[in-house]
């Protein structure tokens, strides 16, 4: 039966750079869409950018533009990322639209008729200097309970303790610094610890398989034993100032929480997708509305399945729309067995990724080999995926190609012959189809690619066992050279066909390049037996080391901090996490102050650098040894007068190799937006080796 699917990834945060971890899940998605409409299935994949909330208002005003502007610009810079990994949406569009707004009202006024809207007020921090109330991740202050200094308003970061901001002590705005006063108001909430709303979360998350296992057991915990609800009301609006939509009969003053109207956004994507295709109100009711045949299927990140099996099936419940066939979450992606990090040079855009001239399909192809149905975490081993890439898609894959080929074009002008049975070469590939097919649709990627590379291998090991190139040599073997060649080559067109969905474009170019098609493949055209071939022509090239220890050490010196909080390895990158963005560059802890060993040096000699313009070298006493550092303060000191002078230097600094020699730490010195530079000195009674602290 063909099925028709209405498919979403979790909409990625208007406010930084795609990047490697991102792509796990829309490479993912793409791959399971493509797969599916190799089988011919009414299949449509929609997405967004997520562009409301506080951390979209406050970059836009740090940068001096609007929000609409700054979420235009990020717009393109996420489409254009996509495109660069062949992440093919049906319709990538933004929450800040028209549709998006007109769903985010008539679900919260269905709602409200079903009495699941509650407004009560609360009491809130506020920022007197901004004039805004302050979520809890944009407070900060002194733990309550370990007395760490500088923790969010929600949780310590040191001790793990979790309480409510009026908790924190000496609580200030990350926003302005200014002490938060506390100051009610009325919000609104979604009655989820109704009754109604338990009994069917209850249902959706325990029945059925819409739910991974362990998926479904979080929610178990979450929801507790039956009559013991611990799901809390949920707060879905926020006060102005607000960049989102304003609640119906608020005056402007009240905002539906970013986090309500994001999933809705997949709604809009596809009304505002369907309408430009044409399509009737009743077709869009088809895909939104309870009944029929169709599905709707959502990958998304672990981080975020509380909001997707929780809140956003009770909202389209008792909104009356459609609810989730499945979520399907993944987890996170670790590079080289370690988060993401900016200073190991692991935390790399897709853009970068491309403008070292890296091919994506490279990094399609591995993700998939390591994907699976679980909500385990992959990890990138680069030195792996050099490995893996150059020997499964290089040396098996494309090696199938340029092997047999050869033979083909020059000894039979491209025609393929099969001159013994081809009845179990036939079988075998629509068996072999149908084993990889299972495996794609169920998401156990890794199984389809490990089935792929034995069946490359035992072409390989075939081709090598009967010779071609000796039977080249005999011309009464031609027909057996020939039939060899052709049935390798069918084994390279079914190899092609499942690996369609992991790498497009090459599949593309087998199609129409070097088999001839005026159409690219479908699922059934793994068994097809080819009759004919053009010229080989060079589909993919090896993985050079060399590019990949570029790119490292290329985002160890060129990355910036992204705006936005959240870990890295993490997908979702929303609201009440992306604060540091506007805030970081103003506050430090202790913890990392403390990381920075400062000591009292004494300098026991300067000299000038021949062929250095700005450095001098100093050797630096530090009580328990003598250091070398390269200082840039030549145009400021005469190194005679320099000697026997006291001053500070980090002493923990990696050393550094230059061509004058290596540097062993960094004296500090003050300078301004006017000349001079101005060593740094400490008082009278300080001693080489001392701490600063």
């Amino acid at each position: 039966m063909k099925r028709r699917i209405l498919v979403t990834s979790a909409l990625p945060y208007a406010n930084g750079s795609i990047h490697l971890g991102h792509l796990v899940e829309y490479i993912q998605t793409d791959i399971w869409v493509r797969f599916q409409k190799m089988q011919g299935h009414e299949v449509h994949y929609v997405c967004a950018d997520d562009t409301h909330g506080t951390p979209i208002m406050l970059r836009a005003d740090k940068e001096g533009i609007s929000p609409e502007q700054l979420v235009t610009r990020v717009y393109r810079e996420h489409t254009r990322d996509f495109a660069g990994f062949h992440v093919d949406f049906d319709n990538y569009y933004t929450t800040n639209s028209p549709e998006n707004q007109a769903f985010c009202e008539d679900i919260y006024q269905h709602l409200r008729a079903k009495d699941l809207i509650a407004k009560r007020s609360v009491e809130q921090f506020y920022d007197p200097v901004k004039a805004m109330f302050l979520p809890d991740r944009y407070i900060k202050g002194e733990c309550p309970n370990c007395h760490s200094k500088d923790q969010y308003g929600d949780s310590c970061e040191v001790c793990g303790k979790t309480y409510s901001p009026t908790d924190l002590i000496d609580p200030y705005s990350v926003v302005s610094g200014a002490k938060p006063e506390r100051k009610a108001s009325e919000h609104h909430f979604f009655k989820l610890s109704d009754r109604r709303c338990e009994e069917f979360l209850r249902q959706f998350t325990q029945s059925g398989d819409r739910l991974q296992p362990e998926a479904a057991n979080k929610m178990k915990e979450w929801l507790g034993d039956p009559g013991d609800n611990k799901l809390a009301d949920w707060d879905i609006s926020r006060d102005a100032p607000y960049f989102g939509f304003p609640i119906p009969g608020t005056d402007n003053q009240k905002f539906f929480y970013v986090w309500l109207d994001a999933p809705v956004g997949y709604f809009g994507s596809f009304r505002n997708y369907f309408e430009k295709k044409g399509r009737s109100q009743k077709e869009i009711d088809e895909f939104l509305r309870p009944g029929g045949n169709t599905e709707m299927m959502h990958f998304i990140g672990k981080d975020i399945l509380y909001f997707h099996a929780l809140f956003w099936p009770a909202m389209l419940e008792f909104a009356g729309y459609r609810t989730p066939t499945k979520v399907f979450a993944h987890g996170f992606l670790t590079v080289d067995g370690q988060k993401m990090s900016k200073s190991r040079g692991t935390f790399i855009t897709a853009e970068s990724y491309l403008q070292h001239e890296l091919n994506p399909e490279w990094l399609r192809y591995y993700y998939t080999a390591k994907l699976n149905s679980t909500m385990e975490d992959i990890d990138l081993s680069l030195d792996d995926f050099v490995a893996r890439v150059n020997s499964d898609l290089i040396g098996k894959y494309v090696n199938i190609a340029s092997r047999a080929a050869s033979f083909i074009t020059r000894l039979f002008n491209g025609e393929l012959a099969y001159h013994s049975d081809t009845k179990p070469l036939v079988e075998g590939a629509r068996a072999s189809a149908f084993l990889a097919k299972e495996a794609y649709d169920a998401r156990e990627f890794g199984k389809a690619i490990r089935q792929a590379m034995e069946i490359a291998d035992r072409i390989n090991e075939g081709f090598d066992k009967i010779q071609p190139w000796k039977l080249a040599k005999d011309p009464s073997k031609a027909k057996e050279l020939q039939d060899v060649c052709s049935r390798c080559l069918h084994g390279f067109q079914l190899l092609t066909v499942i690996l369609a969905p992991v790498l497009p474009k090459v599949a593309e170019r087998v199609a129409r390049d070097f088999f001839g098609m005026e159409r690219g493949f479908n699922w059934n055209d793994a068994s097809e037996l080819p009759t004919r071939i053009n010229p080989y022509q060079h589909l993919m090239t090896r993985i050079d080391p060399k590019k990949i220890t570029a790119l490292v050490e290329a985002n160890k010196e060129s990355l910036q901090p992204t705006p936005q909080s959240h870990s890295p390895q993490r997908h979702a990158e929303h609201q009440e996490k992306a604060v540091e963005a506007v805030t970081a560059p103003n506050f430090i802890t202790i913890d990392d102050f403390s990381k920075v060993d400062l000591r009292i040096a004494r300098i026991v000699s300067a000299e000038h650098v021949e062929g250095a313009e700005k450095l001098l070298k100093l050797q630096l006493d530090i009580g328990t040894e003598t250091r070398q550092v390269f200082a840039g303060i030549k145009s400021a000191y005469d190194p005679a007068k320099l000697v026997g002078r006291l001053t500070v230097m980090v002493a923990n600094l990696q050393p550094r190799k230059m061509r004058f020699g290596e540097s062993q730490g960094m004296v500090l010195a003050a300078s301004g937006e006017g000349p001079g530079i101005f060593l740094l000195s400490p008082d009278d009674g300080a001693q080489p080796g001392m701490k600063v602290k």
